[in-house]
């Protein structure tokens, strides 16, 4: 049997993700779709981390646009992540997978409060963790989030749960010449713009040397392939 190349993983999804067609709201179906893409690879013996995005439920953009103050606008989708990681933890749990809920901003009715080694205690003891309101400061994206947790927890990969199959120089639904890349340095990404991650995020990869793998999350072979090294997506590195 093949060896893992990773074990110990933090996997970003967006929050439309969970928002079905529409990419709106919290459809359980979709849910449970990715609990079990989550569940195949816990049961290979990964840690598996979580941070997901609140775009299905609030876009603070808009808010912005209307006048809004920024800090409030990001604190609400800080609190709508929650909801989705809650959602998310949920439909793991009736698959039989054993997750917690860990929140950047205190709430203790619903979450626990992140604590870097109890997080990584949790993943000791092969549990899901999923991290929940963003890095509970404002002006600061769930992506970057996800480099921040998945540096904190000792994380061997960042992996971007996409809808496409890698990383392109244009739109592949509207132009299909797009070339995909196989491999991306974390400066190129930042020259190019490309749309991988935000560029704090990327930064904060490149600083601590931490790969990102840009993968089509509903691709059935496509998740637990990369972690054995097989070539999937693209993956941004040094």
């Amino acid at each position: 049997m093949a060896e893992l190349k990773y074990k110990r993983i933090l996997l970003k999804l967006s929050g439309e993700a969970l928002g079905g067609q529409t990419g709106y709201g919290i459809d359980v179906n979709e849910a449970e779709a990715i609990a079990s893409r989550i569940k195949d690879v816990h049961d290979m013996g990964v840690d598996v981390a979580v941070v997901i995005g609140a775009g299905n439920l609030w876009r603070g953009k808009q808010g912005l646009e209307r006048g809004m103050d920024r800090s409030t606008a990001d604190y609400m989708g800080m609190l709508a992540t929650v909801m989705n990681a809650m959602a998310l933890m949920d439909a793991l749990e009736r698959q039989g997978v054993y997750t917690r809920v860990m929140s950047a901003i205190e709430m203790r009715a619903i979450a626990e409060p992140y604590i870097r080694r109890r997080a990584i205690r949790h993943l000791e003891k092969g549990r899901v963790v999923i991290f929940g309101a963003g890095t509970g400061n404002p002006f600061f994206s769930t992506d970057t989030a996800a480099a921040l947790r998945a540096t904190e927890i000792d994380a061997q990969v960042l992996i971007k749960a996409t809808k496409v199959d890698g990383v392109y120089d244009a739109d592949p639904k509207k132009n299909s010449d797009a070339k995909k890349f196989d491999r991306l340095g974390y400066i190129e990404v930042l020259n190019r713009r490309l749309e991988v991650m935000d560029s704090t995020a990327i930064t904060l990869c490149m600083e601590n040397n931490l790969p990102i793998l840009v993968l089509n999350l509903w691709d059935a072979q496509a998740l637990t392939g990369a972690l054995y090294g097989e070539p999937v997506g693209t993956l941004v590195t040094a």
